[in-house]
């Protein structure tokens, strides 16, 4: 059941300290201690996923990781803070509604491809009999910790397999203005510079429905690695459209083989964003430190952290990041950048070498 607005916002400024913590270690099996026995049945799981045979393909950074994070938020953004003021159901947030009403919600207009990740999670969830809320986040944080220089996400777990059906409209749109994206943003509890640590995310991701013709299509140069390229690529001057041209939703990129979402464009220019963006540019540490408290917030959305039991300690360590700073991507200079944050000049940056930078699409698994 949803928590009322004021609840919410209380024990969301709490959750990382929320759950039950036994006094002593437990050994789930040689070389896995955790804090809590309820957490061991989580080693098996991830065993299941990053298995030579499994989600994720033996440990890999690619299209189901990209998927299975974009998931999380999908699911647990259907959340609404005004409808619940109203005394109106305005979603269970992050209570895997998006699975167990799949032939609903997936229907939904922003919801456009999530079914596919859905149904390959679902047997995962049920063969290891655990609530789909649960998995879904797990399964986000697993996947990403594949990623180079990654976050390790807070993984609470204990949700309720009982849920209902998000209303729709809950998920903001890539066509969608700055304002409108942000206010459906601020009704689930997030700042502006939430909204910026989440789009992080990006990083690692790629578009299959925005344009069809041309799955797999990053958001940026490495799309295997969570650095900040996504942020200083998103400013330079958009030249080209990857595919079979705008759609919509879509604005010109400036590489070849590079997809640039309208909102994500947008939102690195808006007065409101555009420091915070332009401040990860060159600081990958500060970038993934502020999405995993923005990833912990959004995953216990409708839920009292209180009530659940932190398993973070079964999540992998990723591996360290190459740099704390982006680079301008061969063939590109400082005039190609559309600096937007009054307040600071755009940092010094180096420029990659070889020939103009061109990008492959994302395999698919």
């Amino acid at each position: 059941m949803a928590l009322n607005a004021a609840a919410l916002l209380l024990t969301l400024a709490t959750a990382s300290l929320a759950a039950t913590v036994p006094s002593a270690k437990v050994t789930c099996s040689p070389g896995r201690i955790v804090s809590n026995a309820a957490c061991c049945k989580w080693f098996d799981v991830l065993d299941d996923l990053q298995g030579p045979q499994g989600l994720f393909d033996g440990g890999v950074c690619g299209e189901e990781t990209h998927e299975s994070l974009r998931l999380t938020f999908h699911d647990a953004i259907g959340f609404s803070l005004s409808a619940e003021r109203e005394g109106k159901f305005g979603g269970g947030g992050a209570d895997g509604s998006i699975m167990a009403f799949a032939q609903i919600e997936t229907n939904y207009h922003a919801n456009n491809g999530v079914d596919e990740i859905v149904e390959d999670q679902r047997p995962i969830a049920i063969r290891h009999q655990v609530s789909f809320g649960d998995f879904i986040q797990f399964a986000g944080a697993v996947g990403v910790s594949n990623c180079i220089g990654g976050p390790r996400l807070q993984f609470m777990a204990g949700r309720s397999n009982i849920s209902r059906p998000a209303p729709d409209l809950t998920v903001p749109e890539p066509s969608d203005p700055v304002d409108k994206i942000l206010a459906r943003m601020g009704d689930a509890g997030f700042s502006s510079d939430e909204v910026v640590a989440l789009l992080a995310s990006h990083s690692v991701a790629a578009q299959d429905h925005v344009d069809p013709t041309i799955p797999g299509t990053p958001f940026d140069s490495t799309p295997g690695t969570f650095d900040p390229q996504f942020f200083v690529e998103t400013l330079l001057k958009g030249e080209l459209f990857p595919g079979n041209g705008s759609n919509v939703g879509e604005v010109q990129s400036p590489l070849h083989g590079e997809f640039r979402l309208q909102s994500d464009s947008l939102i690195a220019r808006d007065p409101q964003t555009a420091c915070e963006w332009q401040s990860f540019v060159n600081d990958h540490n500060s970038m993934v430190a502020k999405f995993e408290a923005a990833m912990s917030k959004m995953s216990v959305l409708g839920h009292d952290p209180r009530t659940l039991i932190d398993c973070s300690e079964v999540i992998p360590v990723p591996p360290l990041a190459k740099s704390n700073t982006a680079v301008l991507p061969a063939g590109k200079t400082r005039a190609d950048v559309q600096a937007a944050c009054a307040a600071s000049p755009f940092p010094v940056l180096q420029n990659a070498p070889g020939p103009a930078t061109s990008i492959a699409p994302v395999p698919p698994s």
